[in-house]
């Protein structure tokens, strides 16, 4: 199997909750994102919006105002992928004209009633990510029978309607969306599972990088930035069972990790 993607994160948000206020400029966010190029991201991803829990929501205005600027100096220094991070239609769009290739989203274009449509006459790639609930309620105690049949089939008929909308399918990945509108046992099992989601043959996206599921199992770990070991840890198990891309804060050590982990694959092939 091929190594997995690193797709490294550029928050320009004063309020994300591992990194937030620490990019929130275009010079910076664009500096910081050339410095995850030369760790090793395949792919940058940049988001103007917190989608952290109890978020509270950006207007279109301001959302564009903070991520175009980057993606233009970005796209300046760097000929690589970069995708945009956002619900909106509008945001995408713009992002898009300004040299993004990829539509990341969290609400797997249904934020809008004419996000399939935008996104299938954009022609970009795009990311559809499964949320329970919304940011600022997702975490309100969620439930789930099967979390990864329930994940997985609604992820799929999420595909199905972005064919259904003109979105070519090797156009689409499927994200679990860790920690959204999940606990952390229900995490951990998608992480564990998330072969069944890889088996439909849509590539899959995986983001659990310093996220809370972390601290439940060491208590320690109160702030994101202690959280380097598990989210090493929970990489190279979603990559082990079918991520395609890893999307992570600390790019430099994912690329190693999984170097690593490849290599001892190899070793014994």
């Amino acid at each position: 199997m091929a190594r997995p993607q690193v797709m490294g994160i550029v928050n320009v948000t004063p309020d994300s909750f591992s990194d937030g206020g620490r990019h929130d400029t275009v010079g910076t966010a664009v500096a910081h994102g050339l410095r995850l190029v030369e760790q090793g991201a395949a792919i940058l991803d940049i988001g103007g919006e917190s989608t952290r829990p109890g978020a509270e929501p950006v207007s279109v205005a301001d959302e564009i105002a903070r991520v175009v600027p980057v993606i233009e100096g970005l796209r300046a220094g760097w000929s690589g992928p970069i995708s945009i991070d956002t619900m909106k239609p509008e945001v995408a769009r713009a992002a898009v004209a300004a040299g993004a290739t990829m539509w990341n989203d969290v609400a797997a274009l249904g934020f809008a009633p004419d996000g399939l449509a935008v996104a299938a006459r954009l022609g970009c790639e795009v990311v559809l990510m499964h949320m329970k609930g919304e940011p600022r309620t997702m975490q309100d105690a969620p439930r789930y029978d099967d979390v990864v049949g329930e994940v997985t089939g609604w992820l799929l008929a999420r595909a199905e309607a972005a064919m259904a909308a003109g979105i070519a399918r090797e156009r689409i990945w499927l994200d679990p969306g860790i920690g959204f509108g999940k606990t952390a046992a229900h995490n951990l099992v998608l992480t564990a599972r998330l072969d069944r989601l890889a088996a439909h043959g849509f590539p899959v996206l995986y983001g659990a990088s310093r996220k809370r599921t972390i601290q439940s199992i060491d208590p320690t770990a109160t702030e994101p930035s202690d959280r380097l070991g598990g989210s090493l840890a929970l990489a190279l198990e979603a990559a082990r069972n079918g991520a395609r891309i890893i999307r992570v804060h600390d790019v430099r050590e994912t690329v190693q990790a999984l170097a690593v982990q490849a290599a001892v694959g190899a070793a014994v092939s």
